[in-house]
């Protein structure tokens, strides 16, 4: 499975701005930190503002802060905002053909997503925290 990138970019700020509620970072400072696209970022920060997962402080010394409960936001909780997980086709705009190897792949492409919407379901923002600071969410290594 492959998250897009305003997924992935929320899912970088929500857990660095939860690493430490109290802590306001800019959209900058969290963009130079995972070597994305600050302007792409902020889009994606206005939207978790949307959705009060995180706040806002304009001006000068402004950025976010993290405004959930990262013991009952969900990794799922923030998928949401950002994009369906579905199996209705193979790929972009190709649909599933209908025959009956169509619709076994179908069922199969869809109990997967049950299965990964159950995962994102149940892994939160504190589980998160935990596998980062454990060092499970360390950089691979090259094969």
């Amino acid at each position: 499975m492959k998250l897009q990138k305003a997924t992935c970019f929320a899912l970088f700020a929500v857990i660095e701005l939860a690493r430490d509620p109290s802590r306001q970072l800019s959209a900058a400072e969290i963009a130079d930190k995972y070597s994305i696209s600050a302007h792409h970022l902020a889009k994606v920060l206005r939207d978790l503002g949307r959705a009060g997962i995180v706040v806002a402080a304009r001006g000068v010394g402004g950025g976010y802060k993290f405004a959930g409960n990262p013991r009952r936001l969900t990794l799922m909780d923030v998928i949401a905002l950002f994009e369906p997980i579905k199996s209705d086709t193979l790929s972009e705009g190709e649909p599933l053909p209908v025959t009956d190897a169509g619709q076994a792949l179908h069922l199969v492409l869809k109990e997967i997503d049950e299965h990964a919407i159950a995962t994102f379901r149940s892994i939160t923002i504190s589980t998160m925290l935990k596998l980062v600071e454990d060092g499970r969410g360390g950089r691979r290594t090259a094969r």
